[in-house]
């Protein structure tokens, strides 16, 4: 394989200091055409924002409740995040080397050598793209739900009477939403910048605010024997084997530890990006993984019944933390306003969420179509005069809103859609990790952050974990199965990869060539 020369990470011109992320962008042969402006911080907050513990927690903690209840909870999370922390080490070793916005897909190319360069990158690159575009459908999906359910319990609840939203009333709430993100991410880079940070600090309060008031204020709490030691094999779902409950209980910590390759995207835009943005990757999923764990114990100290909150007929509609919120402050106060109120910040968390998923999308569709990758790719990668890659911001929006359609068609059709989020988008981070452990095994140089001898070992316990969860995720989630209960995860899933090999081989194979640099060597 073909060896880059040694990165300059530390550069000076005359008396004047060059950012060395800037240097090492050039030594890749592309142009500045992004403003450089983000701190450490700032490429940080988005990752974290858009990892969002509150957002992938509340979301999915019915299915955590439902499949292990507390034992998966608690302990699934500590898990999976151990297992993150494996795959964001591999991936922020590599970003350190080549920290452009193309990220994983560039990545692939550099590590699968000239001979599978094209190939490996455009597998990479269709697969983190589509898994980009699931996770901002998802999570502005899950959005509109809860403004469906906090809209529900402040005009009586389900059982007094409360507005229940159609699916066309929340498919417009999810249009609304991603009109103000692409309108929002159209903002000059210093305004997103404010943006992110704010989305971080909200992240961080609100964690603290509710893992402590919630238990705080229920009249009834949870003995510490059941939150550390209780396991609910009653799911109703046919399922008996507690392992295979277990399993299936880690989707809501696989999903939530997701979307931290936004640091990796946002690297052209970020000073000092060969150190920076291994940080902002690392510290976002670290962080996460403490504030998580204190959120998933400080709402579980509040859970009393385990079949209440997974009906469908309490007042909530059978969202469980929204019924937690809410009869945690209606049997203290006589009213749920309190639970309401706690679900509105839990909302503004996952709109600021969703907008920093945006963000992350456009940077890859600009990158993928500077690369000559998707059609009309010229059209993509225009910037505007601030800097900003206005049109694949308005593409990454639509297209979210598109997959989000398939929810009035069917809701099998829709959880087949954004499983490609988890799935998909893990796939995309191991490719260029498996190419950095085997193809590229002795011909990679690291940058300023790197794992040194442990880089190998560390590259294949992520590569083999996200093979496993690819096949766990996989399995079926209840018994018997039929057309509506069948997971159709691997439908999905094996029909992107069809797709995009047919695309590959009918095309693609003639004229992309990889990653495509545009300044002089």
């Amino acid at each position: 394989m073909e060896k880059l020369s040694v990165p300059s990470h530390i550069t000076s011109n005359g008396s004047v200091s060059v950012d060395s992320g800037h240097v090492r962008l050039n030594e890749l042969g592309y142009k500045q055409e992004l403003k450089r402006d983000l701190s450490m911080l700032s490429n940080f907050a988005f990752s974290f924002s858009i990892i969002s513990v509150l957002t992938g927690i509340t979301t999915l903690y019915n299915t955590g409740l439902n499949f292990g209840g507390p034992i998966s909870l608690v302990y699934g999370w500590l898990i999976a995040g151990a297992f993150t922390l494996f795959v964001g080490s591999s991936m922020a070793e590599i970003c350190s080397s080549y920290p452009t916005s193309g990220g994983l897909y560039y990545w692939s190319a550099k590590l699968a050598g000239p001979k599978w360069a094209p190939f490996a990158s455009w597998m990479t690159g269709w697969f983190n793209i589509v898994g980009q575009w699931a996770v901002t459908t998802s999570v502005d999906f899950s959005l509109a739900q809860m403004i469906q359910v906090i809209i529900l319990l402040s005009t009586g609840g389900k059982n007094g009477g409360g507005y229940e939203a159609s699916k066309y009333v929340v498919i417009a709430f999810h249009g609304g939403i991603l009109l103000l993100h692409a309108i929002i991410n159209s903002l000059p880079i210093s305004i997103l910048s404010f943006f992110g940070q704010l989305a971080a600090a909200w992240n961080l309060v609100g964690v603290m605010v509710l893992m402590i008031l919630i238990p705080s204020v229920s009249t009834e709490r949870a003995s510490a024997k059941f939150v550390f030691t209780h396991f609910n094999s009653d799911n109703g779902d046919g399922i008996n084997s507690k392992v295979y409950i277990f399993v299936l209980g880690l989707l809501m910590s696989q999903y939530t530890l997701t979307g931290y390759d936004a640091s990796a995207h946002m690297t052209e835009e970020t000073k000092n990006a060969d150190r920076n943005g291994p940080k902002g990757i690392i510290s976002a999923i670290g962080i996460s993984i403490i504030f998580g764990w204190g959120y998933i114990l400080g709402i579980t100290f509040a859970v009393t019944s385990i079949p209440n909150l997974l009906s469908e007929d309490n007042d909530a509609g059978g969202y469980a933390i929204a019924e937690i919120f809410y009869l945690a402050f209606k049997n203290r106060f006589g009213s749920g306003v309190g639970g309401i109120v706690c679900l509105g910040v839990v909302a503004v968390a996952i709109f600021f969420c969703g907008m920093s998923s945006v963000t992350s999308n456009s940077r890859m569709a600009y990158a993928f179509s500077r690369d000559g990758a998707m059609p009309f790719s010229s059209f993509w990668h225009e910037v505007n005069s601030q800097d900003i890659p206005i049109n694949a911001v308005w593409l990454s929006a639509f297209i979210s809103f598109c997959m989000a359609l398939t929810y009035l068609g069917s809701a099998v059709a829709f959880q087949a859609m954004v499983s490609i989020a988890t799935i998909g988008l893990y796939i995309a981070y191991a490719l260029p990790i498996f190419f950095r452990v085997t193809l590229a095994r002795k011909s990679f140089i690291p940058g300023p952050f790197n794992l040194g001898r442990y880089g190998i070992v560390v590259g294949w316990i992520a590569v083999l974990w996200v093979a496993t969860i690819s096949v766990l995720f996989s399995l079926p989630v209840a018994y018997p199965i039929t057309s509506d209960t069948l997971n159709y995860t691997p439908v999905a899933v094996c029909g992107l990869l069809i797709l995009t090999v047919s695309a590959w081989i009918f095309s693609a194979r003639h004229w992309f060539k990889g990653p495509i640099t545009n300044i002089a060597s």
